[in-house]
């Protein structure tokens, strides 16, 4: 992650460990391939849009996805807040389709790790009884090739010692 790119709108009061994720600030196309426990593969397309709010001390990031046949498959949003005091990242999933939040950075996982470019967490995913996943974890992988493209990976992890692929999504920023 480029540690010297400031996000626009940044309030020099705000953290400056805010700027690890301003690569998400502006507006994205995406395409995803995810592939299910069976090995069947899906293609799936969405728009990600992120920007500062809370006068630039957090980043929010809309995520929307559509299925193969253009029906919208996931709608929510992240807040992302870095808690000087405690030195961790907060990141929260809203699930705008069925109202719920998920804690993306819990302590127990270690919080978000940062290697070169790229940057991970860990986390329990909550709709995992619904898709087969009952005690599964995910693990969050974004990979910043440039300023115009960023990579999404998500594996899965029964053990967090044996991680399976599921979904790779390749983002590029709208002009």
């Amino acid at each position: 992650m480029d540690a010297e790119q400031t996000p626009p709108g940044r309030n020099p009061r705000a953290s400056k460990a805010l700027e690890r994720f301003a690569f998400l600030i502006g507006d994205w196309r995406f395409d995803a391939r995810f592939k299910s426990e069976t090995g069947e593969t899906s293609t799936f397309h969405g728009q990600w849009a992120g920007r500062t709010i809370l006068d630039g001390h957090v980043i929010e990031d809309e995520y929307r996805m559509f299925g193969p046949g253009g029906e919208l498959a996931v709608l929510g949003m992240n807040f992302r807040v870095y808690d000087s005091a405690k030195q961790r990242w907060n990141i929260k999933w809203l699930n705008a389709l069925d109202g719920t939040w998920t804690d993306l950075t819990p302590e127990e996982f270690g919080g978000v790790k940062f290697e070169g470019k790229s940057l991970s967490y860990i986390f329990r995913e909550p709709a995992g009884a619904t898709q087969g996943w009952e005690q599964s974890l995910t693990r969050a992988t974004y990979t910043v090739v440039s300023p115009d493209i960023f990579y999404w990976r998500g594996e899965k992890s029964e053990d967090r010692a044996t991680w399976r692929e599921f979904m790779v999504v390749e983002c590029r920023r709208v002009a």
